[in-house]
């Protein structure tokens, strides 16, 4: 497939070192959004079947594929085929995963026989954007969840006490250089400014030329317990929402 080159890569962030002080303290209040949705999870919209069309579903940084739980067993309600992405807990080494769950999304692309959509949440959601970057002919697309589409660990919490200045500078470089491949399918990045892990102007996509920005309330690690954020989900894998 040949790809139009992207004119303007992602660049610094200036200003923006992270995400603030008050918001990663609020990240103790991510229970609540579990007991919001033990109570009204009669709300869930039902009507966006998924027609056991399949999903391939990405835990962030840290997480196994169990955090991703609650995202699977509404999409299996709906009627969609989900998957785990079969690497098990997400160790944050992205080459190596990145090649390794090419080789998953080849094999489940073959054995079901259409593209497969890509749910990642927060770093899960870098490997789902590379791997259809890489992949483009086996995803229909992606959805990411609270995910640091630039800068790798420059703009998020924990990334000054893993990395080195030069360390996050390098791999800054690095993921800007992937965007002079265009993301050639729909892609939708749901963030929230209230992000207490990645700074949310980090998650908002400016360079894919089929891209929706959706900003929702929630924590970081609420992503995948919101009832907005799986409403969403819905509305964006079943067709019913129509991009701005």
């Amino acid at each position: 497939m040949l790809h139009q080159p992207v004119k303007d890569l992602p660049q610094k962030l200036d200003g923006i070192k992270g995400p603030r002080i008050s918001h990663s303290l609020r990240e103790i209040l991510t229970p609540l959004e579990l007991a919001k949705l033990s109570i009204f999870w009669w709300r869930l919209p039902t009507r966006h079947r998924g027609f056991g069309r399949p999903v391939i579903l990405l835990p962030g940084f840290g997480a196994g594929e169990q955090s991703m739980i609650v995202i699977r067993e509404y999409l299996r309600f709906l009627g969609y085929k989900p998957f785990d992405w079969g690497l098990g807990r997400n160790g944050g080494e992205v080459e190596e995963m990145l090649e390794n769950f090419s080789e998953i999304l080849a094999a489940r692309h073959d054995e079901v026989g259409e593209p497969v959509a890509l749910v990642g949440w927060s770093l899960g959601g870098v490997v789902a954007r590379e791997a259809a970057r890489d992949n483009p002919d086996a995803v229909s697309q992606v959805v990411t969840l609270g995910t640091p589409l630039i800068g790798g660990p420059q703009y998020t919490a924990p990334g000054p006490f893993l990395y080195s200045r030069a360390e996050r500078e390098e791999i800054e470089a690095k993921v800007s250089d992937r965007y002079a491949v265009p993301l050639d399918l729909p892609v939708t990045s749901i963030y929230s400014k209230k992000d207490g892990i990645v700074a949310w102007q980090a998650s908002v996509d400016h360079w894919s030329p089929d891209v929706e920005n959706i900003e929702v309330d929630t924590t970081h690690f609420g992503f995948g317990f919101s009832e907005q954020v799986l409403t969403l989900i819905a509305e964006i894998l079943g067709g019913h929402r129509r991009r701005s």
